[in-house]
This record gives structure tokens, sequence and C-alpha cells, in this order.
């Protein structure tokens, strides 16, 4: 319960709660500003920094395996279709030149030319999405974990800062009344702690489907 310091009575009221700002709304807004603020600190620590870097690193280089991958299955869409054509019109130059008496395979190599690109752009697609697609998804798995758990040690290494220096202050109310009890999780500390915790939440998470996706790769290569 929060009460005015100037108007409580101690003999109905032995548990008493201040707060910095009277009013509720403002105390939230308050509290979410400060929040901000912390985990903007947090966005400049070093480590952090480097985390996220890497993680972003991981990211591009799956999008661009995707964008690879879009674009070959377009052009291997179009090679079937030349393929298709060619063949037809290299049947039809070949019986015409048999029909004249001499058999003309010429018509032969464009569709032969388009036939290998067919096929070296399956191999490259294959290639893709049997091993560097999940390759790659691995890694950005791993390196997003990575970067939730090390925002996640900054933001409880400020919390801890920030309790450490609120209780600081108590220091002689605590000497004074003997005992204080502080209940951080109302606080800045106790939601930057939250947040760090489902930050762990999400990093185990990536972990573990980095892990799942990881062993699916290496029993589908096993050579036996």
């Amino acid at each position: 319960m929060s009460v005015e310091l100037a108007r409580f009575d101690i003999s109905k009221t032995s548990t008493l709660q201040a707060v910095a700002i009277d009013d509720e709304q403002l105390l939230v807004q308050d509290l979410q500003k400060r929040v901000d603020e912390a985990l903007a600190e947090v966005n400049g620590d070093h480590a952090v920094v480097e985390a996220v870097a890497a993680h972003r690193t991981s990211e591009d280089a799956q999008h661009r395996l995707q964008s690879a991958s879009r674009l070959l299955n377009e052009q291997a869409k179009v090679l079937r279709e030349q393929i298709a054509a060619s063949s037809g019109r290299a049947i039809e130059k070949l019986i015409e030149s048999a029909a004249e008496g001499k058999a003309d395979y010429a018509q032969l190599s464009g569709l032969a030319a388009i036939e290998h690109k067919d096929r070296i752009t399956a191999k490259a697609i294959e290639r893709l999405v049997e091993h560097l697609t999940p390759l790659a998804q691995i890694a950005r798995l791993r390196a997003e974990s990575h970067a939730l758990l090390t925002r996640a040690k900054a933001v409880e290494r400020i919390a801890q800062q920030r309790a450490e220096r609120v209780l600081n202050q108590l220091r002689d109310a605590v000497s004074d009344e003997v005992v204080l009890p502080v209940d951080m999780s109302k606080g800045v500390s106790g939601a930057l702690l939250a947040q760090a915790i489902e930050m762990k939440r999400v990093a185990v998470e990536s972990s573990s489907e980095a892990d799942r996706l990881e062993k699916w790769y290496m029993e589908r290569n096993r050579k036996d």
C-alpha cells in the first residue's frame, strides 16, 4: 500500500511503500523511461555490439542464400521451358534433314548447351538445399542465441549496479530501523531482470533449435 509519509498511522499501517511519484500512471511511465535508458546503455556495451554484429552477419548470409535459391529456381524453370522448345525444334530439323538424305545434328549443339546449364543449375540448387542453407540457418541460430545471452548478461549487470546503488542510499535507514525490506522486483532493476530472463529463454530456444537442425544435418549426411 502506498501512503503519504506525513499522514500514515504506524499503529494501523506497519508496512509502508514509498514511491517517487504518487500518480500511478506517471510512475509507470517514469519506470519505462528508466528501463529504456538502461537498455540503451546496454546497446553500447562492447561485447553486445560484437555479438549483435555477428548475428546480423549470419542473418545477411542466410538472406543471400535465400535470394540465390529463389533466383536459381526461377532460372531452372526458364531452362526447362527452353529445353522443351529447343528439343521440339531440334527433332523437327533432324527429321527434315534425314528426309533430304542427310541427318543434320547441328541443332543439337544449342540444346546440349541449355541442358548442361540446367544440370549445373540443378546441382547448385541441390547444394543450397542440402548443405549451404541448413548450415547457414544453424550458424544464425547459434549467433542469435549468443547475442541474446550476451545482452542478458549486460542487462543483469546494469540491474545489479542499480540495485547496489539503491541499497547504498538506504543504508542510513537500515542502520536506524535495523531491518528495511526492499522489493526490487517492482523497480527498474526488477524490470530489467525480467527482460534478461526472457532473453535467456529465447536464447535457449534458439540454441535447442540449432542443436536439432545440426543433428538432422549430421544424420542426413552421415556416410555409412
